[in-house]
């Protein structure tokens, strides 16, 4: 199995198991994600406690400290909830459809609010340390490389494969979240922070992971 193979789809597919969580659990993680996103944005991080974003959410503060540790655990709402939405969006794909083209339709599955994005992107660089934020950064990055290798895979455990295969699939896996998180990276750095320029970004960067960097840099005008 090459690592073109994967990236396209073809040969045979496996898949990991993964522990899930359970849907209430989830919902209520959600509801606290949105609780707080809205205190922060209507009246900063500092002037809103774990307690306010606790009774906006309809759950005890004893609730609040079994998903998140604190209420700054909060500033990374956007990165978690679209990694929840990423995983269950790659799930559905067709099992025949290629790699590549299941990834990209699963990103753009999220409904993204780029406004609220940005803001909250803004908050976290102003309350937390730099090196906090890339920490939990890769870690999202590492979680999205997992979901790939679970598509990958299809629901068999990797002592089924060679290591060579199990190489292949590690590789592949990681080298797509690489790809994805270098172009949200790129876009949030940007001046166009347009849903079409992400799109735009996280497709030429699959396009040169998949075409094995062998032409250097995608230019603008090959995906026009």
């Amino acid at each position: 199995m090459t690592f073109a193979h994967l990236l396209s789809g073809a040969g045979t597919v496996y898949r990991m198991a993964r522990p899930a969580q359970t849907a209430r659990s989830e919902r209520t993680r959600e509801a606290l994600r949105q609780a707080a996103l809205v205190r922060f944005l209507a009246q900063g991080v500092e002037d809103t406690s774990a307690e306010q974003i606790a009774a906006d959410a309809g759950v005890s503060l004893r609730t609040f400290y079994r998903h998140f540790t604190s209420k700054h655990d909060l500033l990374f709402a956007d990165y978690d909830a679209g990694l929840h939405w990423f995983r269950t969006a790659l799930e559905a794909r067709p099992a025949d459809e290629a790699l590549i083209s299941s990834v990209q339709a699963a990103i753009f599955a999220f409904p993204y609010d780029v406004s609220a994005v940005a803001k909250i992107a803004t908050l976290r660089s102003s309350e937390l340390d730099p090196e906090r934020i890339v920490r939990h950064i890769r870690q999202v990055e590492a979680d999205f490389a997992t979901a790939v290798e679970a598509r990958i895979t299809g629901g068999e455990t990797t002592s089924q494969m060679s290591v060579d295969q199990r190489l292949g699939v590690k590789v592949t896996a990681r080298c797509i979240s690489a790809a994805v998180f270098g172009a949200m990276e790129v876009w949030m750095l940007s001046a166009d922070r347009s849903l079409a320029e992400l799109a735009r970004l996280c497709r030429a960067a699959l396009v040169s992971l998949e075409s094995g960097l062998e032409t250097g840099p995608v230019q603008p005008n090959v995906l026009s």
